[in-house]
Formats: structure tokens, C-alpha cells, sequence
């Protein structure tokens, strides 16, 4: 009974956890699900609380320091020192061997130290904070390129959903297309040629068919691993392809003026220059001298015999006030050579930082470019396929009525199914190339 109800036990919590993550999703729910679940995010959270740890570890390099220190001392074999007789009341010339000091000893002090004055510990407070700038940046990053992947994956997704359907549909339609054509060729009504020239084009499709099964299933694992869930975890999505695709067709942002300032890629090459910046500032000031104070007490104990727990052992007590202070005065130029390297690296990222901002602009510009033409493509295959379609249902009424040959038949179903796949990548293209653009340009849209 007992077994029974662990097993119970068991079973319900593996229940409760199948039920934190979902089986279905549209693209929002499976963009906040990975933006939350996903390991590159989820690492890149992790990098902005280790930042705020290191900030604070900065800070309390400044802060006072106490630090304690006992030690115990059993001198095993005490040195004998040797002092002139005459001392003790012996004759002049001899030496007496006496013992200074005594078996067991014991030292236990307190230190206080507070930093006063250091330059390198001011540059080091602003350069973790700049760190955790440099952290949450990348999180932006990050989170802006899941979101791409996860764009790119559903896609992929509704891309090869649509592609099987299609294919089995074609697949049903030239079956029955072969089934009459064989009919007629046993009535004598049709060449071979004609059965063959299907039987190659069908076999052509169940191959495709077979393939686009293939890769639905790794586009599913592919858009778990995205999501940050099993990759063969039973995942389905309730959107449509070209439903998603109308709902990216958004031209008028393309007229928008776009601050580049504004987009994380420049944010992060201009942390990068002041990140430079901060350890040119770093190199100048370890030419600044460094004061500190300490305030130092203990005890210290004494024995021949290990008597430091007992009530009446003696204790001598010590304390010490003081100042340290470094001044660095010659360096042979080293100093120098670190803070000229300091300034050649910001002069680099100073040149950096122009060429990024350069390269935004073009990247935008690429960007709405390739989005602009994947959405008139999309018009334009869609046009090419309505065509195809009604050119293969002519070729196929031709065919059977006994005006158009088999290769003509085929010619024109090839041209379909190439039209069928073309316009479905149009669709994808639209999708992809509008993420890609609101990727580089910071501009997600609100739901």
C-alpha cells in the first residue's frame, strides 16, 4: 500500500511539471517562453547578476577590512644563546649557555585596515558600473536574437507543415492522375510513355514527401532546442503561414528614420570605448600616491607550560595606530609605456565605433531593402502560382482529352510544384526579413 501510494505521489509531480510548459504555442507564446526559458537567456541573466556581484566585490575593496590572526608556537628544542660568565658572577673569559624566552607562545591580533586614498579603486568603482552596463547590453542582445531564432524556427516550422500538405496533396492528385492514365493505356487509347512519364514524376514526389517529413521533424527539434524545452518534446503551433506573413507585411515602417545611436549594436561598441576609456584613466592614476590607515590590537601569551585555557594565565595586550602611505616615484618608464598603449587602444575604439555606426546605417539600409523585395516577391509568386495552377489544369484537361502529350503534362505540373514551393518561401522570407529588420533596429513591436 505504501509502494502505491509513493508511486502516486510520483506520478502527480511528474504531472504538475509536465504542465509548467505548454504543448502549444502561437509566435508571442513562444517568443516569451524562450525569452524566459531559453539557455543562452537564461546564461545571460546569470551574467548580469555575477556583474551586480562584481560591482559590490569593487566597492568593498573600499570599505574597512577586519582581519584576524592567531598562531601558537611550541618551540620543541629552545637555541641556546651563550652570554660572557662574568654576568652570573663566573670568571672573565667563560661563557654561560642560557635560554632566552620561553616553550609555548601564543599571538592573537585583530587588524583593521581602511583605504583613504587610491586612484585605481575610483576608476575601478566606475568601470563596475560600466561592466554591469556592458552585461545588461548583452542581455538586450541576446534576447533580441532569441527572439529572431525563434521567429526564424516557427517558420521553419509552418514551412514544413505546409510543404507536407502540399506534397501530399499532389501526391493523392497524380496517383488518381496515373491510376486513369494506366486505364486508358490498358484500352489501348494511350502510349506507355505516357504512364512512365507519371510514374517518374510521382516517384519524384513521394521522394520530396518522404524528405519534407525529414526535415518537419527537425524543424520541430530545432524549435524546442530554440525554446529551451526536450528537443523531441509533442510541440504544435496554432498559427498559419500565411496568415503570419499578411500580418508582417508592414511597409510604412520602411519610411521611418532610424537613430542608429539608439540600436544595441552601437550601445555596446560605444561601452567597448568607455570601457578604453576608464583604463586610460586606470594607468594615469597608478602614478598617484595610495594612502591607507590600520588600527591593530592582540595578545600575546607566554609559558613554559601550555596553560592558555587556564583562568590565571597572564595576557599582554598591544595595540597599534598607523598610516600607510606609497608614493610611486621611478619606474623606468613603465607607467608611461602602459598609459601610451592605454590611449593607442582608445583611439582604436574610437575608430571602431565610427565604422559601427557606419555599418548600421548600411545593415539598416540592407535590411528594408531585402524586406521590401521579399514582400513584392510574395505578391509576385502568388500571381505566378495562380497562373501555374490554372496552366496545369488546362495541360491536365488537354492531356486526357488527347491534345497535349505527357512530357507537356509534365512540364507544366514541374513548373506548379516549383511555384507551390516558391511561393511557400516567400512567405517565410517575409517573416524572416521583417524579424531581421526589427533586430537591427531595436523596434519590436508591442502586442
Amino acid at each position: 500500500m505504501k509502494h502505491s501510494l509513493f508511486f502516486c505521489f510520483l506520478m502527480l509531480i511528474s504531472f504538475g511539471y509536465a504542465q509548467d510548459i505548454p504543448s502549444s504555442f502561437s509566435l508571442q507564446e513562444a517568443i516569451d517562453y524562450a525569452l524566459e526559458n531559453n539557455r543562452q537567456a537564461k546564461n545571460a541573466a546569470r551574467d548580469i547578476d555575477a556583474a551586480r556581484k562584481q560591482k559590490w566585490e569593487t566597492t568593498a575593496t573600499g570599505l574597512p577590512q577586519l582581519d584576524a590572526n592567531i598562531s601558537y608556537q611550541n618551540n620543541l628544542k629552545q637555541q641556546i644563546s651563550l652570554v660572557p660568565a662574568e654576568f652570573f658572577g663566573g670568571n672573565p673569559g667563560e661563557f654561560q649557555e642560557v635560554i632566552f624566552g620561553v616553550q609555548h607562545n601564543v599571538n592573537a591580533t585583530a587588524t583593521l585596515n581602511q583605504l583613504l586614498f587610491d586612484g585605481s579603486y575610483l576608476v575601478g568603482l566606475q568601470s563596475a558600473k560600466v561592466f554591469l552596463e556592458i552585461s545588461q547590453n548583452a542581455k538586450e542582445k541576446t534576447d533580441l536574437e532569441i527572439r529572431k531564432n525563434v521567429i526564424n524556427a516557427y517558420g521553419n516550422v509552418l514551412l514544413s507543415e505546409e510543404s507536407v500538405k502540399i506534397l501530399e496533396n499532389n501526391v493523392a492528385v497524380l496517383e488518381k492522375n496515373l491510376s486513369e492514365t494506366t486505364k486508358i493505356y490498358e484500352n489501348g487509347l494511350e502510349e506507355q510513355e505516357s504512364v512512365e512519364q507519371l510514374q517518374i514524376t510521382l516517384s519524384n514526389l513521394r521522394s520530396n514527401l518522404n524528405n519534407a517529413n525529414r526535415l518537419k521533424g527537425i524543424a520541430y527539434q530545432l524549435f524546442n532546442i530554440t525554446l529551451g524545452i526536450e528537443y523531441n518534446a509533442a510541440t504544435a503551433l496554432t498559427e498559419n503561414l500565411e496568415d503570419l506573413a499578411l500580418k508582417n507585411i508592414t511597409l510604412e515602417s520602411l519610411n521611418d528614420e532610424e537613430d542608429v545611436t539608439s540600436t544595441i549594436d552601437y550601445r555596446i561598441a560605444a561601452n567597448d570605448k568607455k570601457s578604453k576609456e576608464l583604463l586610460l584613466k586606470l594607468e594615469k592614476s597608478k602614478a598617484l600616491p595610495q594612502l591607507s590607515a590600520f588600527l591593530n590590537g592582540g595578545y600575546l601569551g607566554f609559558g613554559n607550560e601550555f596553560t592558555f585555557f587556564d583562568r590565571d594565565q597572564e595576557w599582554a595586550g598591544f595595540s597599534t595606530l598607523g598610516l600607510n602611505l606609497s608614493v610611486p616615484l621611478f619606474s623606468s618608464g613603465q607607467r608611461s609605456a602602459a598609459t601610451q598603449r592605454a590611449k593607442i587602444n582608445l583611439e582604436k575604439s574610437q575608430e571602431e565605433l565610427t565604422e559601427t555606426e557606419q555599418r548600421l546605417n548600411l545593415q539598416i539600409e540592407t535590411a528594408k531593402s531585402n524586406y521590401r523585395f521579399a514582400v513584392e516577391d510574395y505578391d509576385n509568386k502568388k500571381q505566378n502560382l495562380a497562373l501555374a495552377e490554372r496552366i496545369e489544369n488546362k495541360n491536365q484537361i488537354k492531356f486526357f482529352e488527347g491534345i497535349a502529350s505527357s512530357f507537356e503534362l509534365r512540364q507544366a505540373q514541374t513548373q506548379l510544384y516549383t511555384a507551390q514551393q516558391e511561393f511557400l518561401q516567400t512567405m517565410l522570407d517575409v517573416i524572416n526579413s521583417k524579424a531581421e529588420l526589427e533586430t537591427i533596429t531595436n523596434k519590436i513591436p508591442t502586442n
